[in-house]
């Protein structure tokens, strides 16, 4: 079952928000988790005012600061809409009572949570490996909607580098 179809057996309210809202704020402690019916977030964190996008979400996906969320820590991360966003919610009490009550969500979630560790895994070691331009470069080939709907500075952020060397590898990767 995908999490729109979990959200829709369940019952769970939807709300749309705007753009650039902030649904979670660093140091906060996630009480609600996500699911993307329509639109994109973001998560990220603010190293010395800078802030440093750790990954985007798109329909169909689950989304909150998930080490926050399961333990009630707070947040290291905010969490923040880049478009208009049409989202399912699903609290954290009720996220208990179907981790305990419901096999399926149990294993679905756990399927989630394996995804998310293999899509961390890949972009620390993206982060280790490659340049900055080799990370454009790949995410041109692998995910080349990031580039239709997420902002310059957004994308920066997400490669690790400052809008700028972004604009110098796009025309040197796009031949300008």
């Amino acid at each position: 079952m995908t999490a729109i179809e979990w959200a829709s057996l369940f019952g769970l309210e939807s709300i749309t928000v705007p753009a650039r809202t902030r649904l979670l704020e660093e140091g906060s402690i996630a009480r609600k988790m996500y699911i993307i019916e329509k639109g994109a977030l973001r998560i990220w964190l603010n190293k010395n005012g800078n802030e440093i996008t750790s990954q985007f979400f798109f329909e169909g996906k689950l989304v909150t600061s998930l080490e926050s969320f399961l333990s009630l820590q707070p947040s290291d991360f905010c969490l923040e809409t880049i478009e208009e966003s049409k989202l399912f919610v699903l609290d954290k009490i009720t996220f208990d009572e179907l981790m305990r009550n419901d096999t399926n969500f149990k294993e679905w979630f756990q399927d989630y949570i394996l995804d998310r560790f293999l899509y961390y895994s890949k972009h620390v070691l993206s982060f280790l490996r490659d340049e900055p331009e080799e990370r454009y470069i790949h995410l041109l080939k692998t995910n080349p909607v990031l580039l239709e709907r997420v902002s310059q500075q957004d994308l920066a952020s997400y490669i690790g580098i400052t809008p700028v060397s972004l604009s110098h590898i796009r025309n040197k990767v796009t031949g300008k």
